[in-house]
């Protein structure tokens, strides 16, 4: 590994005196070398010859610990003399107290162990090159403390650990392609010893006075002794008489070596050898771990290739053979060749004591198995997985192969192929459907299974030919069958039974029918999604439902599976003409008008409590008593309970709640039924079938099994079925009003009305919500005592929206032009301090239709006339006291009367909407239209005292003065 070239430590001259006696000779034995490294750099020096020095000097030599090179058999001279002898010793410089010095990242450089560093820096590049030139490449490196540091220069000493390795530049390449001197190079190095940074002499820091002139050098420095050298004719000097005779002068002459970098901006450290603490070569301890890190190593090579090469090559470089002899190397090898961590190969670099830095680069070596082992395992399952899948598909391919030609099955594609064409067979495909349809199964036919379009592919034609192409019910057109099935299934929506009468009316008289879409509007549990079944099992049609609540995105509906939009999906026109489409919505707001415009609207209001009670009786209480397996068995669920639920627990406009409160009443029952009767009237054992039994038997042998299983057998067991709990006939079970609390809990509502007996300024209105009709009261005080120094204020909560508000403001307005022209003396709402509120105020309000409302308030509030508890209004106000038309009557008609009202005023162009309501909803209700306020002011104040009422309110000023003075007194 070495080359046998003159080191740089070769006195001048002696040096000269060699190239001198034998010039043919040394000028072919330096050729060589250059050719092993084309990247030298020489440079001339002034007393050697130019050719000669530039050969001589640019060749470092390149070291191995324990061998040497030796090309003196090509120089042309004679063999075994001694100074060809000495030339084949590698010499390094053995004190060299100053060096430049480089920082190493990621982990540290070990003794007799090359490494590749990278230079960015220019400036350090350069200093490397100057070096080369010099002969002297010997530089010293330090790891970094820091792991993520990155720099060619150390700029404090702090910044590296302080034991490093002195190591020599071999070979050095410059980065870029052109080779120019300015730019970054990559070295090799070669660590020689361990060295200890004493002190650092930064970029910058070194004093320019005290440096020894670069320009001058180095071998001028001592002129006499060459002189002599010249008068001892042909002796020439071993490399260790050299360095023996030059030993009191080489700490000056060493110190002289670096002083031209100093022109140059890197870190130069003064530093001191580090030398292995002395042990005993026959010590059982160094022995054994000796011993355990070549089996380490054994083991790492057998499933490492790349350590098994590092292995061998260190085998090589040992001359003796034997690596129990240098134990020491051993370790640092180890710890050199292992990816540990940096702090830990820093310790087996900063341990002198041999037998701690063996136990040390052990531990690292261990870990380096630990994480080949893990790398070993992976790999193996890597492998082992990825032969099974070859060996089965290699094994499942010759099964295809045979059973193809044996004729025995077919390929799986062929058979969805097949399959496909006899459903295309049955189905009655349009001409341009049937090509589109040809094409793709000839596509699947050519596709590969594995293939992603094999998938795609199949999935079309699988939509494809699950259209009903040619394909229609056979639909029934009998009214009375119809009337029949819609009646059953429903009570009351008459508005949707008679449209879709009125379809089927249609469809009779001209023998076919167009497709519609109809949306049913209404609050939840009224029975809008319930009645689409029926009209399809009223019109003998298939029936779909599908859900696009939330979906925004017209990509996620056009591909969506039974929807109307599966015509985009296929890309080919599919016949939706005769299709009944069926909306359902709680409210129009959220469709869109386009589509909203496309639609017949059919609103369904909330029920009144004896479309419930009806309800309750014919559907839910029956269907709730089979449920809760009481079909055989004596429940009565009594009218008057059925009444209660209504008008203290559902409230709501639909029936779903209610259905929920009957079904708990039966499940309370079907509770203390058995709990009454006891587990003696049918023991376990006995209601077990014999599957049952069987599976118990199972459950009670695995009983020490695990905990899974054991809750596997439980699932079981509870499955299999069972026989029935046979009830005597003489249980008995009524609930009716007075028990029903234990049943249900109690009332959750009390009342409708908040006042039984309202004050002055209270008035009750009517709402419409999403869950149908609601009473709505508005309340209006006076906050402050009237004066006449007061001035009016009007002040609204209650969660009001802008519409609202706005009517309240219209309302104020109106009140006060009334009040001047019907009781010009009554100056109330000239001075007062009003509050109106609407209670509930955590819900939002809004909507013109309590104008009339808040008037009449304010109205009652002036004149100090309370209004009738029985009497509800609606209706928009206008400031000229016109009352204009209101939507959702019905609903407020039911909420007025489970409000107990008498008398509820609507604007004069409802009349027609109150005409078409049902008679059970105006049932004990009467109904009083108006076009003009002072016709609803009649209807409210019908005994009003006029003359009384035209009275000032306001405190005269003797009362106020009086008032005053009291307060002045007071204070």
């Amino acid at each position: 590994m070495g080359s046998s070239t003159a080191p740089p430590s070769l006195s001048p001259r002696r040096r000269r005196k060699r190239i001198l006696r034998k010039p043919r000779q040394r000028k072919r034995r330096l050729q060589k070398p250059n050719l092993q490294h084309p990247m030298r750099h020489p440079t001339p020096t002034a007393r050697v010859p130019q050719s000669r020095r530039m050969e001589k000097v640019a060749l470092p030599v390149v070291l191995s610990s324990g061998s040497g090179g030796n090309d003196s058999g090509s120089s042309g001279g004679k063999r075994g003399r001694k100074s060809d002898k000495a030339l084949a010793k590698p010499v390094v410089p053995e004190i060299y107290p100053q060096v430049l010095a480089i920082p190493i990242a990621k982990r540290p450089l070990f003794p007799g162990f090359y490494k590749a560093i990278t230079i960015k820096d220019p400036n350090v590049a350069a200093a490397i090159t100057e070096m080369f030139k010099r002969g002297q490449p010997y530089v010293g490196a330090f790891l970094f403390k820091d792991e993520n540091a990155d720099d060619d220069v150390i700029r404090n000493a702090d910044d590296v650990h302080d034991v490093g390795v002195f190591a020599q530049v071999t070979s050095a390449f410059p980065m870029n392609s052109q080779g120019d001197e300015g730019g970054g190079l990559t070295a090799i190095l070669y660590p020689h010893r361990r060295i200890r940074l004493s002190s650092l002499i930064p970029p910058g820091a070194a004093d320019a006075s005290k440096a020894v002139p670069a320009a001058e050098p180095i071998p001028e420095a001592s002129p006499k002794p060459t002189e002599e050298a010249d008068q001892k004719g042909d002796v020439v000097a071993s490399f260790e008489e050299s360095a023996v005779e030059q030993k009191p002068e080489t700490p000056k002459k060493l110190h002289e070596v670096t002083s031209f970098l100093k022109k140059y901006p890197v870190s130069i450290a003064n530093v001191d050898n580090l030398t292995e603490e002395p042990h005993d070569p026959k010590s059982q301890v160094v022995r054994a771990v000796t011993n355990e890190i070549v089996n380490v190593f054994k083991e790492v090579a057998s499933m490492n290739s790349l350590f098994r090469d590092q292995i061998s090559t260190f085998s090589i470089s040992q001359s003796a053979g034997n690596v129990m002899s240098e134990p020491a190397k051993l370790a640092d090898f180890a710890a050199a060749v292992s990816a540990g961590e940096p702090a830990e190969l820093q310790e087996v670099l900063e341990s002198l004591n041999v037998e701690d830095r063996m136990h040390k680069a052990l531990l690292v070596l261990k870990k380096e198995l630990a994480n080949a082992q893990l790398q070993s395992k992976i790999t193996k399952d890597v492998e082992s997985k990825i032969t099974k899948r070859q060996r089965e598909y290699w094994l499942m391919e010759q099964m295809k192969g045979i059973r193809r030609e044996l004729g025995i099955e077919s390929d799986g594609k062929d058979k969805l192929v097949e399959k496909f064409k006899e459903k295309a067979d049955k189905l009655a495909m349009p001409e341009a459907v049937r090509k589109v349809f040809d094409e793709e199964l000839n596509k699947l036919a050519h596709l590969e299974p594995a293939a992603s379009e094999f998938n795609v592919t199949r999935n079309y034609l699988d939509w494809l030919t699950q259209i009903p192409w040619g394909l229609k019910s056979a639909e029934n057109f009998d009214i009375r069958n119809a009337m029949t099935v819609l009646d059953e299934d429903h009570y009351g929506l008459k508005d949707v039974k008679d449209r879709i009468l009125e379809f089927i009316a249609v469809g009779k008289l001209r023998g076919t029918v167009e497709g519609k879409i109809l949306c049913f509007v209404g609050p939840p549990g009224v029975g809008k999604t319930s009645i689409g079944k029926s009209i399809a099992r009223a019109l003998n049609r298939e029936y779909y439902r599908f859900s696009v609540g939330g979906l925004t995105d017209v990509a996620e509906i056009k591909g969506h599976r039974r929807t109307s939009f599966l015509d985009h999906y296929m890309d080919v026109p599919v016949d939706f003409s005769k299709v009944l489409f069926v909306c359902t919505a709680n409210m129009t707001d959220t469709i869109p008008r386009p589509l909203l415009d496309r639609m017949e609207v059919i609103r369904l209001s909330g029920y009144v409590s004896d479309e419930k009670m009806a309800i309750a009786e014919r559907y839910l209480a029956p269907q709730a008593q089979e449920l809760a397996g009481l079909k055989k068995v004596d429940v009565q669920l009594d009218k008057a309970a059925i009444e209660e639920l209504i008008k203290s627990y559902c409230r709501e406009a639909g029936v779903r709640n209610l259905k929920k409160q009957i079904e708990k009443v039966y499940r309370k029952s079907a509770l203390k039924i058995v709990q009454d009767l006891g587990e003696e009237a049918l023991p376990e054992a006995e209601a077990l079938t014999d599957e049952g039994k069987a599976a118990l038997e199972a459950s009670e042998k695995e009983g020490k099994a695990q905990e899974a299983g054991k809750e596997a057998s439980e699932n079981e067991t509870t499955e299999k079925p069972r026989l029935p709990l046979k009830v005597p006939e003489s249980v008995h079970v009524t609930i009716g009003k007075d028990n029903l609390k234990d049943y249900v809990g109690p009332p959750v509502f009390t009342s409708d009305r908040l006042y039984d007996v309202t004050p002055p300024g209270v008035t009750m209105g009517l709402a419409w919500t999403q869950l149908g009709g609601a009473a709505m009261y508005v309340e209006a005080i006076l906050q402050a005592a009237l004066r006449r120094s007061s001035r009016p204020s009007l002040e609204i909560t209650g969660n009001l929206k802008t519409v609202m508000k706005e009517s309240s403001t219209i309302a104020y307005s109106f009140a006060k032009s009334w009040m001047a022209k019907e009781f010009p003396d009554n100056h109330f709402l000239e001075k007062a301090k009003i509050h109106v509120h609407v209670p509930e105020g955590a819900v939002q309000k809004d909507g013109p239709s309590a104008g009339v409302t808040m008037a009449t308030s304010l109205l009652s509030l002036s004149l100090d006339t309370p209004v009738d508890p029985a009497v509800a209004m609606t209706g928009e106000l206008t400031l000229t006291g016109k009352v204009l038309r209101i939507g959702g009557l019905r609903e407020k008609t039911v909420a007025a009367r489970r409000a107990g009202c008498k008398m509820i005023i609507f604007p004069q162009d409802n009349m027609s909407d109150w005409l078409e309501l049902p008679e059970n909803i105006k049932e004990g209700i009467e109904g009083r239209p108006a076009s003009w306020y002072s016709e609803v002011f009649d209807l409210i104040f019908p005994n009003l005292d006029r003359e009384q009422a035209n009275k000032c309110k306001i405190c005269d000023n003797k009362n106020e003065a009086d008032e005053k003075s009291d307060d002045d007194k007071s204070d």
